[in-house]
C-alpha cells in the first residue's frame, strides 16, 4: 500500500486502546458504489502496534464524502464541492438556494454531503452553474419567497456575474475576429490589441466634458484619430484596433461588439434614421490601463474634435489621405499616419 504520512501524534489509539504516538495516514482507497468499482483518497489512523487502520467518526464522515465524489465523477455527476462552488458562486445559502429550486429545503444541504443526486438535478445545477441569466430568471420567480435584502444581495451578485462572463465571451468573440491579423502589425499599429485599452480610451472620451453628443459614428472617429496621432507621434498605436474605410469613414473591426464591453456605458436612442446609441459618463474614473502619454494623446484629439458634430468629424474624416487612399471596406494602413491632418 502506497500510504502517505499527514500527521503524528500522541493519542488513545482505538485499535490497541493504549496512548501512544499515532500516524495519520492517507491512501487511495477502493470501493464499490451502487455497483460500481471506484477508487478516492482516504484519511485513515495507522497503530504500529497492532498495525491495522481505522477511522474516528470525522474521517469516516469525510471519507464517505470521498467515495460520492468519485463515484459522481465517474458518473459524470457534479461532486460535493463543485455544488457547493455554485453556492459560493452566487453568494447563496443551501436553504434559500432549493428554495430558488423549488426543492426541499435540505435538498442541497445533502447534495453538498452524502447524498448523490439523480442525473435530472445534476443538469439543473450544471445549468445554474453555467447560466447567471437563469439564475436571475428564476431569483424573479421566487423573488416573494425571499427577504427584501436576500434578494436584491442575490441579484446584485447574479447581475455582475452576467455581466463579466458574458464580457469573456465577447472578447473571445472579438480577439477570433482579429486572429487573422495577428501579425500584421501595418493594420494594428505596431501593437496588440488590448480590449482593456479600448475600454479606457472610450471611458476616458465619455468622461470627458469637452466631448459632446458622443454617439458611436462620432466614437469611432475619435478611436482611429486617437490610435493614428499616436502612431505618427510616438510609433505605435494606443488600442490595437484595426480599422476599415466604411462609408461615414474609419471604423474599427468588431465595432459593433467593442461597444458591449463591461465598463462601456451608453443608452439606446431613437433617433430620426434608426437608432443611435449615446455613450454616457462612467461611473468608474479609474484608467488603469493607460499611461499619461496615452492621455496626452487622447486630451489632444478631444482638443481638436470634442465639440465637433458629427457631420464636422466626418468630413475630416474623407479628407485624410489615409481614407482617401484606401479602397472601401479595406482596412485602412498605419502607414498613412505620417500624413494626418493633426501635427
Amino acid at each position: 500500500m502506497n500510504r502517505k504520512l499527514l500527521n503524528r501524534k500522541k493519542m488513545l489509539c482505538l485499535s490497541c486502546m493504549e496512548e501512544h504516538e499515532v500516524e495519520m495516514v492517507s491512501y487511495i482507497d477502493k470501493n464499490i458504489f451502487k455497483g460500481v468499482s471506484v477508487e478516492f483518497p482516504a484519511e485513515y489512523y495507522y497503530c504500529s502496534r497492532t498495525e491495522e487502520y481505522y477511522a474516528d467518526e470525522i474521517q469516516m464522515c469525510a471519507n464517505d464524502i470521498s467515495m460520492k465524489d468519485a463515484y459522481r465523477q465517474k458518473q459524470r455527476l457534479l461532486t460535493s464541492k463543485d455544488i457547493s462552488a455554485i453556492r459560493e458562486k452566487y453568494g447563496i445559502s443551501q436553504s434559500d438556494l432549493s428554495l430558488l429550486l423549488g426543492w426541499g429545503k435540505k435538498t442541497i444541504t445533502r447534495y453538498e454531503g452524502h447524498q448523490v443526486q439523480d442525473a435530472a438535478h445534476d443538469t439543473i445545477l450544471k445549468k445554474l452553474r453555467d447560466d447567471p441569466e437563469w439564475f436571475l430568471a428564476l431569483l424573479d420567480l421566487v423573488k416573494e419567497s425571499f427577504t427584501e435584502s436576500s434578494y436584491a444581495k442575490y441579484r446584485t451578485k447574479a447581475i455582475r456575474i452576467f455581466e463579466q462572463e458574458r464580457d469573456q465571451y465577447l472578447r473571445k468573440a472579438i480577439f477570433a475576429q482579429y486572429a487573422r491579423f495577428s501579425d500584421n502589425f501595418e493594420y494594428s499599429g505596431n501593437v496588440r490589441l488590448s480590449l482593456d485599452k479600448v475600454v479606457d480610451v472610450i471611458r476616458y472620451f465619455s468622461n470627458a466634458p469637452q466631448v459632446i453628443k458622443l454617439y458611436k459614428v462620432k466614437l469611432m472617429k475619435l478611436l482611429w484619430y486617437s490610435d493614428t496621432l499616436s502612431f505618427k507621434r510616438r510609433g505605435h498605436a494606443i488600442t490595437g484596433l484595426i480599422y476599415q474605410a466604411l462609408p461615414m469613414g474609419a471604423v474599427p473591426i468588431a465595432h459593433d461588439s467593442i461597444i458591449d464591453l463591461y465598463g462601456v456605458d451608453y443608452d439606446e436612442v431613437e433617433l430620426g434614421d434608426g437608432t443611435g446609441y449615446y455613450f454616457k459618463k462612467s461611473v468608474n474614473e479609474q484608467y488603469q490601463s493607460l499611461s499619461k502619454e496615452d492621455m496626452d494623446i487622447l486630451d489632444e484629439i478631444i482638443r481638436v474634435f470634442g465639440s465637433c458634430t458629427k457631420d464636422t468629424i466626418i468630413h475630416a474624416m474623407h479628407m485624410e489621405t489615409a481614407y482617401v487612399k484606401t479602397a472601401s471596406r479595406a482596412v485602412i494602413s498605419f502607414q498613412y499616419a505620417k500624413e494626418l491632418s493633426i501635427p
